[in-house]
């Protein structure tokens, strides 16, 4: 649905969860003064500025087609006739695009629209809290603009929107960041992790530490120890908490009632059936059209190299994993969550499945950008993070999922750490994880959730590579490889990148109508 008008800001916004599957095209004049707004309204207006942080970051068609598509963990390949799409998810993975790739113009104006959002919910009277909350949301949004394109637009509140935004660039868009996590912290709740909170606050900031140096100069990154120290006493600071603790089963963290058994989760975004954002993106992007009972859009595969990461006996690998449907029940206790490999099985019957033509259903491992053969539907094993919320399929999918969106978890943490100490930062010892990189990696992988086995030494490439099995689809794997010098590295279909791909473009239609934004180098 496509709607013109012109209406009030805060109108808008006390829309949005009603309005989420919407596309709107308005004009955001904010024509409301805070006297107009009636009595608890900035109650409904946060809840529009924490939706409006659904389309950017949930789903597979933003961040996260960004930050994973772009690297060697996520490939979208065209198949025949489908998933060409004008060749936007190639573009993606080969590190071809231009300012006009739809995926890079719309990831942009979506995270331009939070710091709007945010902003503008500060003019009206807003509790304490309330503005730490838009406050720190807004820098989240910021975090990525700057992570992804180097350049964050900004207003100050009540500010027309007739006037160009202004724009921070680099480590002053980084500084300012920073400065305002630290200022709202104190006033934020201490919870839930559905929730802007302190702890989000302090995972926030150990990832700006982290990439400060790579902010600063992403060909060639350098790491200050007074920085990695500051990772490393946030991490602390978490841990101590003593609030996280990993789950029996590692998948529990991603789950439909993940907000109850997730306990590494820090900070989310609450989804519930019929108020959810696009997290079943995550398996009817990657499932295959004949996967009983949920049929998916046979899309996006991982790349052999990521698969071959792993040991067999890594449960981080795949899973059998209880389901919430009578109809999933798995009775051949078949792979249901993690890669999916070789042939494949409906979760209620355990009948083999076959594809359209009636081939067996079979997911190889090598994969090719374009797939044209007779066994194109089959090419690539497909990762699938979130367990499927089977309910909310049979229900139809279109009220969306209960699966929260992760953002921060535990595991993350320690890995932040494990660098910052290999950066130069000095080791500490913080709960019962131990004091060294290496203790830190091994008390991830030997967990029971893991079951992998203990490394005996831990370099920075392989701390890279353990990021990579940990927080796989989690879309931080774009900004880990530039943070260690590999994002532009070549790899199969791909031969090494120009620089300028460190940094995506900013959209051509922002550039022509901002004369603040200049285009980034070499677009």
């Amino acid at each position: 649905m496509t709607k013109k008008k012109r209406v009030g800001t805060a109108a808008i916004l006390a829309l949005l969860p009603l309005l989420n599957s919407c596309s709107l095209n308005e004009e955001f004049k904010g024509n409301l003064t805070s006297d107009q707004v009636v009595a608890g309204s900035p109650d409904a207006l946060l809840v529009g500025v924490y939706n409006t942080l659904r389309d950017p970051i949930q789903g597979c068609q933003s961040v996260y087609a960004l930050e994973e598509v772009s690297t060697d963990e996520v490939i979208m390949p065209t198949r025949g006739p489908d998933w060409d799409d004008n060749g936007k998810w190639r573009a993606l993975h080969l590190h071809t695009w231009d300012a006009n790739n739809d995926r890079v113009r719309d990831t942009f104006s979506q995270l331009n629209y939070v710091v709007f959002a945010a902003t503008d919910i500060l003019r009206y009277n807003p509790s304490i809290q309330q503005q730490a909350e838009a406050r720190f949301l807004r820098a989240w949004a910021m975090f990525w603009e700057l992570d992804l394109y180097d350049q964050v637009p900004y207003r100050d509140p009540g500010e027309s929107v007739a006037d160009p935004s202004r724009v921070r660039r680099g480590t002053e868009a980084l500084a300012y960041i920073i400065s305002e996590i630290q200022a709202v912290q104190p006033d934020l709740p201490a919870g839930p992790a559905g929730k802007a909170n302190k702890d989000a606050a302090r995972a926030l900031l150990m990832k700006c530490y982290l990439n400060k140096g790579a902010y600063a100069n992403r060909k060639a990154p350098t790491f200050d120890a007074a920085d990695m120290n500051q990772v490393i006493r946030l991490a602390d600071e978490l841990i101590n908490s003593g609030r996280y603790t990993f789950t029996d089963n590692y998948f529990d963290n991603f789950a439909p009632n993940n907000t109850a058994i997730g306990k590494e989760n820090i900070f989310t975004q609450e989804n519930s059936y019929g108020n959810a954002g696009a997290v079943r993106d995550y398996w009817k992007f990657v499932l295959h059209y004949n996967l009983v009972p949920v049929n998916g859009y046979n899309g996006p595969a991982t790349t052999p190299v990521t698969y071959d990461r792993y040991e067999a006996t890594d449960k981080r690998r795949g899973s059998a994993y209880r389901a919430n449907s009578p109809n999933a029940t798995n009775p051949g206790n078949r792979t249901n969550v993690g890669y999916f490999a070789g042939q494949q099985y409906s979760f209620k019957d355990d009948a083999p499945l076959q594809d359209r033509s009636g081939a067996p259903l079979i997911f190889t491992k090598d994969i090719n950008i374009i797939e044209t053969g007779r066994d194109l539907e089959v090419k690539g094993i497909r990762p699938l993070k979130y367990p499927v919320d089977y309910a909310s399929e049979e229900r139809g999918g279109n009220g969306g999922a209960d699966n929260d969106h992760v953002s921060f978890r535990l595991a993350d943490v320690l890995l932040m750490k494990a660098e910052a100490i290999l950066r130069g930062g000095t080791a500490t010892s913080a709960g019962s994880y131990g004091s060294t990189p290496l203790d830190l990696v091994n008390a991830i992988r030997t967990h029971p959730s893991r079951g992998a086995s203990a490394l005996t030494s831990l370099s920075l490439d392989e701390l890279l590579d353990e990021r990579g099995r940990e927080l796989y689809n989690e879309e931080w794997r774009r900004q880990d490889l530039i943070r260690f010098g590999k994002f532009l590295l070549p790899r199969a279909s791909k031969p090494q990148s120009a620089d300028k791909y460190l940094l995506f473009p900013i959209p051509q239609t922002q550039v022509d109508v901002n004369p603040n934004l200049a285009q980034n180098p070499g677009y």
